[in-house]
């Protein structure tokens, strides 16, 4: 169970009171419709079941989200407290995969009653409730007044529309804070990209919930409303068929790192901790979470043209003739060929070709420098340096984390840009370093402390095994011990 810092504790805490402050006032309001805040409530909670305990036979798509096309038609009929009360049951009951539960379940629920609380009073502050339910002024004499309930349109668009970017608002920025206060994140990495990619879904709910409300109040009443709810599911199913898709990229990727893996045993499990670092990196450059993805693909699939190389080079226990070292720096255009009919993988393409390169010019394949390298490229070469220094291979041991950062700092201007050795260098002494593990083999504990001279289990520099064929691709000097595998 992972343990949440004080600050984050004591953010989840102001926002349980802040949402118990928006719901208190209808409590003690004699006029609240419970019977309406009731019904919407368990519709709400019945959406967010379902998806925990299917119906028999049906299938819920996977990656579903929040269903907020209810708590948005709370919002447009009920006040505002009202709404905050339904949106509750719903939060509290949603699906969470990662521990602790009860803590994530409170948070959500917190959460999205401030959002519909602030989407109301959004609502009624530009007048909502008199456009969703007033008749029209009267017409000539003998026309016939319109029934109360049609909405004034288009008119009421517009607090609907403000009312859901409101509540989308409120979600990202209640996000961003506690990925700040749980992860230690820089505000503005936390914040970077998350309302303009939850905006367009979240007005698209807004607009399920405004046509819920209107037919609510129509003569047609609930049954109505309730119909409102198919093309949801219609567009949920498409979104999941978009999760589906992802899924098997997902496979594609894990079927070629696999099978590196078991080609070259030496260093199983070196991919997804080159991945793992590549994402610290592109996210203390602040990297937007698109791009910050195809890093780390990249640096998953960066070894993947080892595939093209002969076993027994890979595994060769002895010092590579230069016929053989030759061979082996074909790997990355190995790798790009492999890769390059793989539309998803997109920028990832040119980090495999150019990852061993070096600023100054003198790497493989083309000997590119500086600038010229793909930004890509040069994040996934630090992160590819620093897991084969810290990571225990048959001829060589894991240096400790501040030894090789060390190392890479000295080489940073010749082999490696001197921003992605910073960015690694700080995101390591703000989270650590916690490598990913593949299996009970690849399992290590790394310190972050450079131990005493001679202390146990570090032995000096010099008495380390001297590097194996597995390191060739590398030129000797002034590149770090290790790196480059």
């Amino acid at each position: 169970m992972r343990v949440l810092p004080p600050a984050a504790r004591g953010y989840i805490l102001c926002a349980v009171l802040a949402s118990l402050a928006c719901a208190a006032p209808a409590l003690a309001d004699s006029g609240t419709p419970w019977a309406t805040v009731a019904l919407l409530a368990v519709l709400h909670l019945g959406c967010e079941l379902v998806k925990i305990f299917p119906l028999p036979g049906s299938r819920v798509p996977e990656g579903i989200g929040s269903f907020f096309p209810v708590v948005l038609a709370a919002v447009f009929l009920l006040p505002p407290a009202a709404a905050a009360l339904v949106a509750l049951p719903g939060g509290l009951a949603g699906t969470v995969v990662q521990r602790p539960a009860w803590v994530r379940r409170v948070w959500h629920g917190a959460q999205q009653s401030i959002a519909a609380w602030t989407a109301g009073q959004t609502f009624r502050l530009l007048r909502g409730p008199a456009a969703l339910g007033s008749s029209a002024e009267s017409g000539p004499p003998g026309a016939v007044d319109p029934p109360l309930w049609v909405a004034d349109f288009p008119y009421a668009m517009l607090p609907a529309a403000a009312a859901a970017a409101a509540f989308c608002l409120v979600l990202t920025a209640l996000d961003g804070g506690v990925l700040a206060a749980a992860e230690r994140r820089p505000a503005a990495t936390a914040w970077r990209g998350l309302f303009t990619r939850s905006l367009a879904p979240h007005c698209v709910h807004g607009l399920a919930g405004l046509m819920m409300a209107v037919m609510w109040r129509s003569p047609y009443g609930l049954p109505a409303a309730l119909l409102v709810l198919l093309p949801m599911y219609i567009s949920c199913w498409v979104f999941a068929q978009y999760h589906r898709e992802r899924a098997a990229h997902q496979a594609t990727i894990r079927g070629l790192v696999q099978a590196v893996d078991i080609k070259d045993r030496y260093t199983r499990g070196h991919s997804e901790r080159v991945g793992q670092a590549s994402a610290m990196i592109a996210r203390e450059l602040g990297m937007a979470e698109d791009r910050l993805e195809v890093v780390r693909i990249a640096g998953i699939l960066h070894d993947v043209g080892k595939l093209g190389v002969p076993t027994r080079l890979l595994r060769k226990d002895g010092p590579l003739t230069p016929q053989e070292r030759r061979i082996i720096e074909l790997h990355p255009e190995y790798g790009h060929e492999m890769v390059r009919g793989i539309g998803f993988l997109g920028e990832a393409r040119s980090a495999i070709l150019h990852h061993h390169e070096r600023v100054d010019g003198s790497g493989y394949p083309y000997g590119l420098t500086g600038d010229q390298i793909p930004e890509l490229a040069r994040v996934v070469a630090v992160a590819d340096a620093f897991d084969a220094m810290t990571s225990t291979r048959s001829y060589s041991r894991a240096r400790p984390v501040p030894v090789a950062l060390a190392e890479l700092e000295r080489c940073a201007g010749a082999q490696f840009d001197p921003a992605m050795v910073g960015a690694l260098t700080g995101a390591i002494g703000r989270h650590g370093w916690h490598p990913v593990v593949t299996s009970d083999a690849d399992l290590q504990v790394i310190s972050t402390r450079t131990p005493p001279p001679g202390g146990p289990g570090t032995p000096p520099l010099a008495a380390l095994p001297a590097r194996g064929s597995h390191q060739a691709g590398v030129p000797a000097s002034p590149a770090p011990p290790g790196a480059g595998t």
